[in-house]
Formats: C-alpha cells, structure tokens, sequence
C-alpha cells in the first residue's frame, strides 16, 4: 500500500531560534492521521533540527544537494555530507532550483543517482509553467521532466522515490489546482510510470501534490485516489496550520 506523506519545505526561512521554536510548536500538536511528518529546514539548520526531532514522528530531510560526492564545489552540499548527519531523504528538482539555479533534467538525473549511491529516498518534484497550462502542454511538458531524469533507473530504484507535482503557476501565488485537475495530472503521471515500468512499480509510488495546499482545501485534494500527500510551502511554517494538513487523511 502507498505511503501518505506531508513533506514541509521551508525554503529560505527560519534562522536557528525561528527553526528551534518552529520545532517546539509541532512537538506539541498531535496526529491523527497515517502520514509520514517530514520537514526540510536550511542546510545550516539541519543538524540541529535532527538532533531535536530524534524522539519524534518528524522527519528532517533536505532541501536540495549536489552531484558529486566531493570536490571543487564551492558552496555545496553532497549526499554523502547528508547522509553523515543521519538525513536520509532530499527534495530535488523543486520548481524555484529549475527557474533561478538553472537546474536541468539532465543535471537532476545526476543528482538522482548521487542520491540513490548513497541509498538516501528522493522526493522528485517536476510541474508545467502557466504557459504551459493554457496551451494544453502540460502533460508532455511533466511527462518529459519525469522520462529524462528517471527512465534510466531500474524498476527497484522506485522503491527510494516519491514523486512531487507541482503546477508552478499555483506555488505561493494563491492559486490552485483543483481536486479534479490534480486528480487528473496524478493519474496521467501514475499511467507514464505504468507505461515504462508496469503497474505494481506505478501502484507503489507516492505521488505529492505541491501547489498551495492550506487546511481549508487539504481534505478534497487528498481524498482523490491518486494523490498520496502534499509538499507544502508557506503552510509548513505555521505548526498549526501544517498538522492540519497531516490531518486532513
């Protein structure tokens, strides 16, 4: 059976005291729901936030990594550096690292297979552009994003991935897809997946939905067959709102 999961990104937010009292705030609220709790701090915060969150449901997780395992990068961060600190899963291709870092499918396939050589659980993001959308390109535009940095892997390499759709025209603008059209995108995803790799790999995968979700409409998305938990923005920094989220399975 598949896995829910809430994965809170907090993106470039939180020096160390926000991120200690963030922590405190969700240690006190109480799930009710079967979902996996990730969140993904700044790099500097990491190590921290995992030592606060051991005796915990909560996950810490990464925001992003490199390539390569070491060398002349000045500024990054490897799996294996992740992996040192007890960080097990990281978040790539996020739709802000495609646009304002030039991130490629290429690159990500490297990076997806730095992540896996380290045996770390990716959550794969990839979404359409509004431009995108309003020609009717949004299946082949994601359908390529997932065929050019995943295809090469082996069916068992699935067993680390989770997939994130995210329609870039509805991340921190207050827009958002509905319920039928994440249903609809999810379900074109899972069948990609099924085309390549059969149905038991395709019916194993999570697929995310990423794309403003708040409290107030977590419960229609997640109820949609094919949408297996959300990774959240903006909501992910108020506790409250965030174990709404979780709760809303």
């Amino acid at each position: 059976m598949r896995k829910h999961i809430v994965a809170g990104n907090w993106k470039m937010n939180n020096g160390l005291i926000q991120t200690e009292s963030l922590i405190a705030e969700l240690k006190q609220q109480s799930k009710t729901s079967d979902a996996e709790v990730m969140i993904a701090p700044t790099f500097t915060n990491l190590w921290h936030a995992f030592q606060s969150t051991k005796q915990t449901e909560i996950e810490v997780i990464a925001q992003n990594m490199h390539f390569a395992e070491n060398g002349a990068y000045t500024g990054e961060i490897s799996a294996g550096m992740l992996s040192s600190l007890g960080i097990k899963t990281v978040i790539l291709g996020h739709s802000e690292r495609r646009a304002y870092f030039n991130e490629t499918d290429e690159s990500l396939a490297k990076k997806v297979d730095a992540a896996l050589a380290n045996n770390m659980r990716i959550i794969f993001c990839f979404g359409e552009e509004l431009a995108d959308r309003k020609a009717g390109n949004e299946e082949s535009v994601v359908g390529d994003q997932i065929k050019n940095a995943l295809f090469h892997l082996d069916p068992d390499a699935f067993t680390h991935i989770v997939l994130a759709y995210e329609p870039v025209w509805a991340i921190g603008t207050g827009e958002t897809a509905s319920p039928e059209q994440a249903q609809d995108m999810h379900a074109f995803i899972r069948k990609t997946l099924a085309d390549k790799y059969g149905a038991e790999v395709a019916d194993s995968v999570s697929i995310l939905y990423g794309g403003s979700v708040k409290p107030n409409n977590a419960k229609e998305i997640f109820s949609k067959p094919d949408v297996d938990g959300g990774l959240i923005g903006g909501a992910s920094l108020k506790a409250e709102d965030f174990y709404a989220i979780v709760n809303a399975f």
